[in-house]
């Protein structure tokens, strides 16, 4: 199975950048539904708030999925690569 990863900076309430990847199966075009992910993921981590678009979420590129995110890809549609600040 190859993957879309889309690279994700969205600032917190606190003002610090979260990084963050959005990993999805390449059939899936939709950045409404990268988004929605990506929303639901921010709600989550206490940021339901903040602002999710083309300027802070991008498709990057095509790769072959890693075994520990085709799990969660399977199961929900989509897998979170945390980068930094996500905590």
């Amino acid at each position: 199975m190859n993957v879309a990863v889309w690279d994700t900076y969205v600032t917190k309430k606190d003002g610090t950048i979260m990084h963050f990847d959005i990993i999805v199966p390449e059939e899936i075009k939709s950045k409404e539904t990268v988004y929605g992910y990506g929303k639901t993921y921010l709600t989550s981590k206490g940021q339901k708030e903040q602002a999710l678009t083309t300027n802070e979420c991008t498709f990057c590129h095509i790769e072959t999925v890693r075994s520990d995110w085709e799990k969660c890809i399977n199961q929900q549609g989509y897998f979170i690569y945390e980068i930094e600040n996500c905590n």
